[in-house]
């Protein structure tokens, strides 16, 4: 597979920037560029909705151009940003579509059961989104299960 062009989505968290040196590895192993990507998206109501919008996405830049420039000084290949208007998951799709992504590199907190169902996923609703390749990670702290149907062998006792 080649890869010329990894989106690492970011959010402004730690969990998410657990994903960016697994991308730069892959960066350099393939001479990629990487495109670190923020869905910008105003929550909050307010008489200027258009300035509330402006200045979320002008946050995201800020955010986006201190993690890219952190990047090229520790030497990293070809550091872009992009800021998507939008939900996290539509704007990583779109976002790979748009760049002709090659990579996603993404983290996920591995949430299951009821707060999965609350929260959502944006990493699944990624994967059902795209059909760019995801090299997803999991949270360090995230409970690892067996898959659904699948049992765990018990040894006897004394043995």
């Amino acid at each position: 597979m080649k890869i010329k062009k990894i989106i690492v989505p970011l959010d402004g968290s730690t969990l998410a920037e657990m994903a960016v040196p697994a991308a730069v590895e892959l960066a350099r192993e393939h001479r990629a560029a990487i495109v670190l990507v923020r869905a910008a998206e105003a929550s909050w109501i307010t008489p200027d909705v258009v300035e509330a919008e402006v200045m979320v996405v002008r946050e995201a830049e800020e955010y986006l151009e201190k993690v890219a420039a952190r990047l090229r000084a520790e030497g990293a290949p070809a550091v872009e940003t992009a800021v998507w208007y939008g939900t996290a998951a539509s704007s990583i799709v779109e976002a790979a579509e748009a760049q002709r992504a090659d990579l996603i590199v993404m983290t996920s907190h591995g949430r299951s059961g009821i707060g999965r169902l609350i929260l959502g996923s944006v990493a699944e609703s990624v994967l059902r989104g795209t059909s760019v390749p995801i090299l997803l990670l999991r949270a360090a702290h995230a409970t690892v299960l067996p898959p659904v149907g699948r049992t765990r062998q018990v040894e006897p006792a004394g043995s």
